[in-house]
Order: C-alpha cells, then structure tokens, then sequence
C-alpha cells in the first residue's frame, strides 16, 4: 500500500515540471508496459493487489474510471491519485468565447467549428501580422481575418488545399493569403518574421516542434494548441528544455515514441456504433494474438498492421485469416478449431480494458509534463510562455494552448 505524501506546489512550472518527471519516471514500470501484449504484465507480481482490484473491477467502476482516472480513488492506496490530479490542472484562459456567425463556419465541421471559435479568443488581438502554421484550407485563418477585420497568412504544404481555401476565403469576403510550404523544409522561416503572431490549432509532432524552434531563433508570438506528439521522426524523445534534458537524466526517464502516444489516447467524440467497432475489431486482435502465440509455440506478441474499420472481414476467421497473411504465417486448417480463440480474445479485451486504466491515469500527467517542457524551452530562449486551456476537455482533450511573446 502507497503511504501519503505531500502534494507539489502545482502553481510554479518549474517545480511542476521537476515533480512529474520524477512521478513519470518512479512509476514508469506500471504505466510504460502494454496490457495488450503481455499475457501477464510485468508489475503484476510486484503490484498482486492493484492487478486483483483492477481485474476484479464490475462494469460500471470500470466505466467511471475510464471517464476520470485522475479522479479515481480505487487507485489511491497504489498509486500518488490526487498529486498527480493536482500537477495536471492547467487554468482556463479568461474570457468568453466570441459570438460568431454560425455561417462563418461554413464548410468546417460542428465540432472543429467550436473548436475553432474557443481558440480564437486565446489569439491575443495585437497589431503583429497573424499568420496560420499548418493551415490546411484556413479554416482558422479565415475566422481570424473576419474576426480582426485584417489580411491573415497561412503556411500549408499541400498546393490543392491552398486553392481550395483561397476559394473559401474569396467567398466569404475573408482576407486570406494562402502559401504553399512546407514548414519542415529548410527555408520555412524565411516566411516568418520576428514579431509575426503564428497561430496553429493542434500541429501534430515535429510540425509543431518546428514552430517552437523558429519561435526561440525569431522571437516569435506563438499561440499553440500542440497534439499527436507521437507523429515525430526520433525513435526516443529528447526534452527540448535544458531543465528537461536534466531532470530526465537524473531520474532516469527514457521515453520512446510509443509512449508518447500515450499522452494523446483519450477520446471523447466517437460514436456509440465506432466504439463498439472499436472494441470488436480489439477483441478480434487480442484472440488472433492468442492463437498465433499457440501455432508459432512462441509466448511473444506479434504486431499486426491496423485496418480501417469498414473494411474489417465479416468474422472473426476471416480477421484471422487476413492477419496470418499479413505476417506471412500459415494457419493450419485446424488452429482455429482448437479453441474457441474469439470467446477467449473478448474474455482477454476486458482485462486488458482494466489494466489499461493504470495507464489512463498517467495519461494527462505525460501529456502536461511534455507541454511543460516546451514552455520550459521557450522560456529558456527569453520569450514569455504561459499554459492554459481553451476549452473543455469534452470538446476536445487537446484542450492545452500555449503562448509566447518576446520579453519587452
């Protein structure tokens, strides 16, 4: 059982930043194993009490804890619960979101449209020439030239989208200036200027990693809502922060790239009928993995490639089937009728679906300590970084924005 200790002041980055790479890094043997390639997880025999409470767990426990793990005082007596609940809190940014015409969002989706309008207001209305980084058609450009009533620019690598927003914003009387670039290619901060206002609406990975480093060469003003911080070209993640580089060091904090995607798993927009998919299409896997362990006679995982949920096979021997073949393995014809492999993977699902909920906890912490470190980054580099959220997580868990201005 975990004895209490003494919450962290949550308030100061800095010390914020230190408490979770510690946490992230003395607790890292429970949340950094995959459930679903471990018959049995490594911390199991070390943690034999929290494995019994998870997998004993009934329906409707384990369905509140999914929807707030950091909430989840089943946890407490294993794990730091309310430290980490309290080091994850970010502030909302102040203000309402602005009133706008629901025809502006012609052409976006409901849920990016709100998105969009939440975030709008954490853009600081300065006269800094604006400029969208990984615009796509501008949806977000275009708000923000009607918004100001001024020219907006928008970097995006793909020409086809340029014209398309281009067409848009010429509809809709927006003042948009759209540019084909690729903002990873060596010459992207030649079309940004220090001083210029760059706005991006959840970059993924290395697109944002881009921005943040022409923010500190430039003194750039940045409003930044990051995600997908798993989509980068490094095997292992190496803090951007110099605090960040240490403290992982002495804690001994090693991320690869698949722990990353941890910090972006929470979904709250699927559909009823998605998830069930989802959950089938899991099961399915997790009985595959059941029987190729017995026809290989080898007790290890075996990643199979992912398969868009329309074009699942129709049963689950025919996912069999297709998933031998994309690993070049021969079934015999009797392996699938040696055991009921379907009922055991759904039997599997719903312990992995339980042990998982170790990891959820973690989730929003890993995801917090790496914003922390990009506003460690740019604090080091002498702008003025501050961290909040625009929205609520219902809209969407990539609710963080982060922003810098150069020091006056």
């Amino acid at each position: 059982m975990r004895e209490n200790t003494a919450i962290a002041d949550a308030t100061d980055p800095a010390q914020r930043f230190r408490r979770l790479t510690h946490l992230l890094a003395e607790y890292r043997s429970l949340w950094q194993p995959l459930p679903f390639q471990h018959r049995c997880l490594p911390w199991a025999a070390a943690y034999p009490a929290l494995h019994a409470m998870l997998t004993g767990l009934d329906e409707a426990s384990t369905a509140r804890v999914e929807t707030d793990p950091l909430a989840a005082e089943a946890l407490a007596p294993w794990l730091p619960v309310a430290e980490l609940r309290e080091l994850s809190r970010l502030p909302e940014y102040p203000g309402n979101a602005p009133a706008l015409p629901n025809t502006w969002g012609d052409h976006i989706g409901g849920r990016k449209w709100r998105q969009i309008q939440a975030f709008a207001r954490c853009v600081p209305d300065t006269p800094r020439p604006l400029v969208e980084w990984c615009a796509g058609k501008g949806h977000l450009a275009r708000t923000l030239s009607r918004l100001r009533g001024r020219e907006v620019a928008g970097l995006e690598w793909h020409p086809g989208l340029c014209d398309q927003g281009q067409r848009l914003a010429a509809k809709q009387g927006a003042t948009v200036a759209l540019k084909a670039q690729d903002v990873m290619g060596d010459d992207a901060g030649q079309r940004l200027r220090a001083g210029d206002q760059v706005v991006a609406l959840h970059a993924c990975g290395d697109l944002h990693l881009a921005l943040l480093r022409l923010a500190a060469q430039k003194g750039l003003a940045v409003t930044l809502a990051p995600c997908c911080y798993q989509r980068t070209a490094a095997e292992r993640y190496r803090p951007l922060s110099r605090q960040g580089q240490r403290w992982a060091a002495d804690s001994g904090l090693v991320l690869e790239r698949d722990d990353l995607a941890l910090a972006v798993q929470e979904t709250v927009t699927a559909a009823p009928a998605v998830t069930r998919q989802r959950e089938r299409a899991n099961a399915w896997r997790l009985g595959f993995d059941l029987l190729q362990r017995d026809v290989r006679g080898l007790d290890e995982y075996l990643p199979v490639p992912s398969l868009a949920y329309g074009k699942m096979p129709g049963d689950f021997a025919g996912f069999c089937r297709w998933a031998a073949g994309q690993k070049g393995m021969s079934l015999p014809p009797e392996a699938l009728a040696r055991r009921d492999w379907e009922a055991a993977g759904r039997a599997r699902f719903e312990d992995v679906k339980r042990l998982e909920l170790v990891r959820h906890l973690f989730r929003r912490p890993l995801e917090v300590w790496l914003l922390l470190d990009r506003l460690m980054f740019l604090r080091e580099a002498g702008l003025d970084a501050s961290l909040s959220t625009f929205c609520r997580r219902e809209l969407t868990p990539r609710n963080a924005v982060l922003h810098a201005a150069p020091r006056h």
